[in-house]
């Protein structure tokens, strides 16, 4: 009996120590999981992760989506499941602070405020991470949103890019005069960028409140706005909304003269065998309203985040992502801007407003798609198409809009 108890002892502590063993810290990662929802991006983060490999002794594997609904209930359900993505890209705005409030999002604040201090994430962009006092990801990319113009239309009629809204107004009357049609807009998804720029470019402040819940879509201000639109809109400046024709094909040949987009629509260009410089040029939207103190800039961001309990060496690689060294690659690769303002761009034009965003010459203005909680967007893009298509109806889409405002601000105060 002594034995069998001497040996049951024995089997008892040999079980613990390989208990002990497998709560041992895991291993250090070598290769990192990057899920994102931009699988035609594929290539660029798979260069991404052979620099990392070769820079910090970490690489990177994407697993990419094309259907960003999937995208997203995938991530969230990652947060009740064993199957965690190590890095995964999102959205700035609610849906960003949604997830960071279920604690599902690791606490980025020493990364940023090393990289700022280190002048690799200008300060200016903070604001748009920081929920309750703390930064949470980095910048995935940023995009700054202007206007694309056909540089041969332009020589062709003596248009210089604008620095006024009535120089830009002044450019629409010759170009339509001449048989060309001013501006690109669409009725389905970016339905809302006329509506933005326009109402960045009237009143910023009206703009951020009423992204907050702090003012109406039937507010004074706003129903401005979509009078200055309809007057552009009657004034017959635009293509038909319904058109299919991709923008940076109506660019090319000359049938749209100016083409409203963030930067990365470069490589819409690019791809089409068009010169920066010769064939397209690009340049900062101006102000309707004169009087304000800086240009409204549209920008855009996305995160790029680790989850709460991610392992050591995302945090790392979040670190070394926001460098300059990992920026200049990542740039270079898309043919777009950085968030890192030390990151040159070669196209000229885009590399002087990622300094001048940086440098806090211009307003930055959250894009409407970020900015504006997903359900009053849902009703916000069906509105805007509607209106675009037919401009009559102003009174009508703002108070629709206004109601699905309504019944989300009334529980998210």
């Amino acid at each position: 009996m002594r034995t069998l108890a001497a040996l049951g002892l024995t089997m008892t502590l040999a079980l613990a120590a390989c208990g002990d063993d497998a709560a041992a810290p895991e291993q250090k990662k070598s290769e990192l999981s990057l899920y994102n929802d931009k699988g035609a991006w594929s290539k660029y983060f798979q260069d991404m992760g052979a620099l990392s490999k070769q820079q910090i002794s970490l690489s990177m594997k994407p697993v990419g989506y094309t259907d960003s609904a999937q995208y997203q209930a995938f991530i969230k359900a990652s947060f009740r499941t064993d199957v965690k993505p190590d890095l995964f890209t999102w959205q700035t705005g609610g849906m960003l602070e949604e997830i960071v409030k279920q604690k599902q999002v690791a606490d980025t604040t020493a990364v940023w405020q090393e990289a700022i201090k280190a002048g690799d994430l200008p300060q200016d962009l903070a604001p748009y991470y920081t929920i309750g006092g703390k930064q949470y990801c980095v910048p995935l990319n940023v995009a700054y949103w202007g206007m694309f113009y056909n540089k041969p239309v332009f020589d062709q009629h003596k248009i210089k890019p604008p620095v006024t809204w009535d120089e830009l107004i002044q450019a629409a009357d010759k170009l339509k005069k001449a048989g060309v049609t001013p501006f690109y807009h669409t009725s389905v998804l970016f339905s809302f960028v006329w509506f933005e720029q326009l109402m960045a470019g009237m009143d910023p402040d009206l703009y951020d409140r009423l992204s907050t819940g702090k003012a109406k879509y039937t507010d004074p201000g706003v129903v401005a706005v979509m009078d200055k639109w309809k007057q552009l809109l009657d004034a017959g400046y635009f293509v038909n909304a319904g058109d299919k024709t991709d923008p940076a094909d109506l660019l090319k040949t000359g049938k749209t003269a100016m083409v409203s987009f963030g930067t990365f629509f470069t490589t819409s260009m690019t791809t089409r065998a068009m010169v920066s410089g010769k064939d397209y040029g690009f340049f900062v939207i101006p102000n309707v309203n004169a009087s304000l103190p800086k240009t409204s800039v549209i920008f855009e961001s996305g995160p790029l985040c680790a989850l709460q309990k991610s392992p050591q060496e995302s945090m790392q690689y979040l670190k070394w992502w926001t460098t300059a060294s990992a920026q200049e690659k990542w740039a270079a690769s898309r043919g777009d801007v950085s968030a890192n303002p030390k990151v040159t761009v070669k196209d000229a034009a885009l590399d002087a407003i990622t300094k001048d965003a940086g440098s806090g010459k211009y307003r930055l203005v959250n894009r409407y798609f970020e900015a504006t909680p997903p359900p009053i967007l849902t009703a916000a893009l069906d509105g805007f198409g509607k209106f675009v298509s037919d401009p009559s109806t102003g009174k009508e889409v703002l108070e629709t809009i206004q109601k699905a405002a309504d019944e989300y601000w009334s529980t998210h105060q």
